[in-house]
């Protein structure tokens, strides 16, 4: 906070008028950004290619502010109003795509992870990136792309579950 102080020319104990703390600072951030993301239109025709557009949006959002990733990360997400409204069109998307009861929040909640782990990866560059070197970005965004349509084409599917014997197997809702 002292740094953050010195940064703006202001004593520390003016940051403290407008947060309470650090943390309730970095939350702030976290959800002011992602007031960036773009949320499909409400009704969209198709709630698949909504949660599409909604988790490229948030994607390409990460992206542009690279150093809060680590924060996102460390935090399991944002929790303010606009995570909070994303998080209710994600339940509503899903919800019209089938997905109800406690599979939508653990399906919001893989979407969630799947989506920052992978800018996570696309913008840190590897420790010891060796002959080959650190994949190109254009290349890991259509990985992202690739992978997102499968989770969700996953998500949409009749429920099932792997028994702990590692055999599929039907699960009732």
């Amino acid at each position: 906070m002292r740094t953050l102080a010195e940064r703006l020319e202001v004593a520390p104990n003016a940051l403290y008028s407008h947060v309470t703390s650090k943390t309730a600072l970095i939350d702030a951030v976290l959800d002011d950004v992602l007031a960036e993301v773009e949320a499909p239109a409400p009704g969209v025709g198709d709630p698949s290619a909504g949660l599409h557009d909604l988790m490229i949006s948030t994607y390409q959002v990460l992206l542009v502010h690279r150093d809060l990733v680590p924060a996102y990360l460390a935090r399991q997400g944002a929790r303010g109003p606009n995570a909070q409204r994303l998080g209710e069109i994600m339940l509503e998307l899903l919800d019209r795509a089938g997905v109800s009861g406690a599979r939508a929040p653990e399906a919001m909640r893989v979407l969630i992870v799947y989506t920052i782990g992978f800018a996570a990866f696309a913008t840190r560059p590897p420790i010891d990136a060796g002959a080959s070197g650190p994949v190109p970005g254009e290349e890991l965004t259509g990985n992202f792309v690739s992978g997102l349509r499968w989770l969700l084409a996953g998500i949409a599917a009749p429920n099932t579950a792997v028994n702990p014997r590692g055999r599929a197997g039907r699960r009732d809702a």
